[in-house]
């Protein structure tokens, strides 16, 4: 079936929406180098995507102070105070733009993150965009970690729609491919990543941007 114009777009929150860069100066402050934070973040999603492909669970900051136990010599404390800036992130520059395009457009808007709760609540807030998004949600409710297609549905249900009226908007290929799997259309532009993954079917939407992943589902054809 082909892609239709969504009536909710949910939005992936750390380094989607959320820049990580007080993460990174927290790394810094405790001596680390600052090209640590991705292989920490990567090893974090690794943790998370290992446990919930064996059965098991943990949540987003025990997968993350583990990596950083596995990376750093960080004691116990310190893993903790990085691990607590997570709290302080804001949006991208590009973020509130976006959502005020789809409000504009009488199109609903959420978060979908596998996150600790209170992390994109905190980052909206400190962007003063929290009017612009009906909900935040994190599969952390349902005890499983994106792209598991149970994450992708159970936010389908939780906003009231079929999967096929949701898109998901992020900036990484296995969060886009998890969300096109279950059934939702499936936009994705590069932050962290330089091109989509050519090893993963193409989604609905490559970008070159946020705003030109938003356009491009605003001009699909209504259902």
């Amino acid at each position: 079936m082909s892609a239709a114009r969504p009536d909710v777009v949910a939005f992936d929150v750390n380094e989607t929406l959320l820049d990580l860069e007080p993460v990174r100066a927290a790394l810094v402050e405790l001596g680390q180098p600052a090209h640590l934070l991705p292989t920490v973040f990567g090893r974090t999603l690794q943790t998370g995507f290992a446990a919930t492909v064996a059965g098991t669970w943990l949540p987003f900051r025990a997968a993350f102070e583990s990596s950083l136990a596995q990376l750093t010599d960080l004691d116990d404390g310190d893993r903790g105070r990085v691990a607590d800036a997570f709290l302080e992130l804001s949006p991208h520059p590009d973020v509130e733009p976006v959502l005020r395009r789809l409000a504009t457009a009488g199109v609903r808007v959420v978060t979908l993150s596998h996150g600790s709760p209170g992390v994109a609540e905190a980052g909206l807030e400190r962007g003063g965009v929290t009017p612009l998004v009906e909900r935040t949600l994190t599969s952390e409710t349902v005890r499983t970690w994106k792209p598991s297609r149970a994450a992708y549905l159970w936010a389908a249900g939780a906003c009231g729609v079929a999967p096929g009226r949701m898109a998901l908007v992020a900036a990484h290929g296995w969060d886009v491919l998890g969300a096109e799997r279950a059934g939702l259309t499936g936009a994705w532009f590069p932050r962290a990543e330089r091109v989509y993954p050519p090893a993963y079917p193409a989604p609905a939407v490559v970008a070159d941007d946020l705003a030109g992943a938003v356009e491009a589902l605003l001009a699909l054809p209504p259902a």
